[in-house]
């Protein structure tokens, strides 16, 4: 038998991570199912990564993430900007107090709306306050049309928001330059054509 460390085990295992990240193709990650199509208002958004969201060294799971764009890209300041329907679903796999919540999204702003980036107060201060607490199991939808961003918990509607700076600045918590998890933003963009 082959030792575990040899060019063979990994190239097996390099081969079954590329077959995992492979375009078109659903995914189970964490006993999450992650479709390769998601159907939003008659367009098919294709699925453009996933993965999970860890804290600490401990390697506590948060929760999975998958992003469906129209047109797959690796590109995140594009992603960002398009006009393009784009729909990010997060998993829970753990409860999560609001007041933590609501602190990781100011942190993830903090860090991602940088100059000339600025934030109508008013708009992300409601967005911020209507951050529920989650449980584990709850699907956190966030869905980008047209610049701006229409969010759910369970299929309920909790906010739409109107101001494109702010819209771009949630997507950006995820995919922009200081994320809270740049292996979860590496996640995401992995599974483009």
């Amino acid at each position: 038998m082959r030792h575990p460390s040899s060019p063979f085990w990994r190239l097996v295992v390099l081969a079954a991570l590329l077959a995992a990240a492979s375009p078109g193709e659903a995914a189970d990650i964490g006993g999450v199912h992650v479709p390769d199509i998601e159907q939003v208002n008659g367009k098919n958004l294709h699925l453009n990564g996933a993965g999970r969201r860890t804290y600490s060294f401990l390697d506590i799971h948060i929760y999975i993430a998958s992003l469906y764009l129209e047109h797959p890209s690796a590109d995140p300041e594009q992603i960002i900007r398009s006009p393009e329907t784009k729909l990010l679903e997060v998993t829970f796999e753990r409860d999560i107090g609001a007041e933590d919540a609501r602190s990781s999204w100011r942190v993830g702003f903090a860090n991602n709306c940088l100059a000339p980036c600025h934030l109508p107060a008013a708009e992300t201060d409601a967005f911020i306050a209507g951050v529920p607490a989650m449980h584990k199991g709850d699907r956190f939808r966030l869905l980008f049309q047209q610049n701006s961003a229409t969010i759910t918990v369970n299929d309920q509607p909790i906010g739409v928001v109107t101001d494109p700076e702010l819209a771009n600045a949630i997507l950006a918590t995820f995919l922009g330059p200081k994320p809270a998890s740049p292996s979860l933003r590496q996640a995401l963009l992995a599974g483009h054509s």
